[in-house]
């Protein structure tokens, strides 16, 4: 009978919905991602430059440019192709050289982040696999995480699972020889020829023994690779108490861990005796306040030694927030969603000083089972580096970390606002206004199920902006797509489905703010069923480019197609 019982779980877990909604807009929603998805930490950039020879432009779209002189008129169809290709060959991005600067501390970026790494479907009863560490950090991820667990039958190979869940387990050292391979594959340079470090999250629940083992695997696999002492020696700047912190270039690409510090543990390689004094202080301090408190292992020095850069709090008060305690001068406050929004905007404040000199982690709240994920957006707005999505589906969260990340290397400097010494306000109280000018796309993708005869396209936008704490994105949409919209322009001619025209302008008012973003969605207008999403991108407005651009388009599943957007963003004062 007790080994029936999993069965009959599994079975009623099953029929739940995998990637059901937890509450979430359709619109927010994804499909599940996979060894062939390229998109996530902002990779597709890169990409697309290397297959836009392969997609087209509707014959409607190059007289609507040749009209508006963004193509010359009364050219022979082999310059006229060459006229179009050039346009098409413009990114539609261009990000400034100062976002993927290096020479600044770690606290002061933004880090493209995965959040269970290993699972590669449902949070509760997923598989786990090594080749979810290759997809994540392929595809732009800085920062993975590694759940680590004893191992009853093989004590001295702990295992990486979703404890107290039916997911499979792997081994820790397949783990760490996956994330190895993936950062050879990588390569020590970036797309900019600059190394890029690569942040582990590790969640221990090991004892002492495991823990131990731990340490060696790592050191055993990683090798060289491992940042395991510090990168400026005692007595250097860093640790002469000015608040100094390594610089994300001296990282180079280096493998950093962040391992769990319990508030009451004191580090063998604290930086003084003052610093021991005030952490035994603190301690006494923070035992009598609570007694009630469930006490956590220890983590052993071998272990602790490793969080060289990133020792992980979880705050069980307010004291991180109010400067109460002298947590150790490299902490990263460990926090889900809830424990930080219920600070906020209250807080704000002070979560943003924070964070302008030490690094903070944000993960999602334990009911999101069917790996749906927080809005990064608002914990970005107050300077949290660390936003751990899940990776499973290409969401409309992870639809942001791409326009975030895209054409960086998965490390983006945040706004000076947000830095050491800034206000902690990124409004800037001026009101301004977006014109998106919404012409049509080429070659919409349309999905099995779905006949391109009868699809009625329609562009919806929503503007997303880090002050929209509830979700509620302003939101645009074109009319569905109608025939001869161009009118003499187009010839007479008629676009296929697959080729709308729209030609029509959607307007916004925003507070000006460095990380508000747009999120387009190509749907269709069904009559009778709910309307379908085809196509769908981002980006950082930050980012966009002046005059007519091509977008290109992504399916749910975050992997380019061959349907671009033919767009125009102007921005002005209201």
């Amino acid at each position: 009978m007790a080994d029936h019982v999993p069965s009959i779980l599994t079975s009623r877990l099953a029929k739940l919905n995998p990637f059901g909604k937890d509450g979430a807009d359709d619109e927010n929603l994804g499909e599940v991602t996979g060894p062939s998805t390229i998109a996530g930490g902002g990779h597709a950039a890169f990409r697309t430059a290397l297959t836009k020879t392969q997609l087209r432009v509707s014959q409607a779209l190059q007289e609507f440019l040749i009209h508006h002189q963004a193509l010359a008129a009364g050219l022979g169809d082999a310059e006229l192709a060459a006229a179009t290709q050039a346009l098409m060959d413009k990114a539609h991005i261009n990000v400034p050289a100062s976002v993927i600067d290096r020479s600044h501390p770690l606290p002061e970026y933004f880090v493209s982040s995965s959040h269970n790494t290993y699972l590669l479907a449902h949070q509760l009863y997923g598989s786990s696999s090594t080749t979810a560490y290759g997809l994540a950090i392929g595809t732009g991820a800085r920062c993975v995480e590694i759940d680590a667990w004893d191992n009853e039958e093989y004590p001295d190979e702990p295992k990486v699972t979703h404890g107290y869940t039916l997911a499979s387990n792997i081994p820790f050292r397949a783990v760490c020889e996956a994330i190895r391979d993936a950062v050879d594959h990588e390569g020590t340079t970036t797309e900019h020829g600059q190394p890029s470090p690569v942040l582990i999250s590790l969640e221990n629940h090991c004892g002492a023994r495991g823990q131990l083992r731990l340490a060696q695997i790592m050191k055993e696999v990683w090798q060289h690779r491992l940042l395991s002492e510090r990168v400026r020696q005692q007595g250097q700047q860093e640790q002469q108490g000015s608040g100094e912190h390594v610089t994300l270039d001296q990282l180079g690409a280096k493998i950093a861990v962040i391992v769990e510090f319990h508030v009451g543990e004191v580090l063998s390689d604290s930086s003084s005796s003052e610093e021991e004094d005030a952490a035994k202080a603190d301690s006494k301090a923070y035992k009598q306040r609570k007694k009630d408190a469930v006490d956590a292992s220890v983590i052993i020095p071998e272990l602790a030694e490793l969080g060289v850069y990133a020792q992980s709090i979880k705050p069980v008060d307010k004291s991180w927030l109010e400067g109460e305690l002298s947590h150790p001068h490299h902490h990263l406050i460990n926090i889900s969603e809830s424990g930080l929004s219920s600070l906020m905007p209250a807080s704000n404040p002070k979560i943003a000083k924070h964070n302008s000199e030490h690094l903070m982690r944000v993960f999602p709240k334990g009911t999101r089972i069917s790996s749906a994920n927080l809005n990064p957006a608002i914990y970005w707005g107050v300077g949290a580096q660390v936003c751990a999505l899940n990776w499973q589906t290409f969401d409309a969260s992870m639809q942001l970390n791409e326009a975030l990340f895209a054409g960086t290397d998965g490390f983006v400097l945040k706004p000076a606002a947000l830095r050491r010494g800034g206000s902690g306000k990124l409004n800037t109280g001026r009101q301004r206004q977006l014109r998106l000018h919404v012409v049509g796309a080429t070659d919409v993708p349309v999905p099995e199920g779905h006949n391109a005869d009868d699809i009625r396209p329609y562009l919806t936008c929503s503007l997303i902006h880090p002050s929209d704490v509830e979700g509620k994105p302003v939101k645009r949409k074109t009319s569905a797509c109608k025939q001869h919209k161009l009118g003499l322009v187009h010839k007479g001619a008629a676009s296929p489905g697959t080729d709308p025209v729209w030609d029509e302008t959607l307007e916004w008012q925003y507070e000006d703010n460095e990380l508000t973003f747009l999120r387009l969605i190509i749907k269709s207008d069904d009559k009778f069923a709910k309307n379908p999403m085809f196509a769908v991108a981002s980006v950082r407005l930050l980012y966009v480019v002046k005059g007519w651009t091509f977008i290109r388009m992504l399916d749910l599943k975050g992997r380019e197609t061959h349907c671009t957007l033919l767009v125009k963003f102007d921005f002005d004062d209201a």
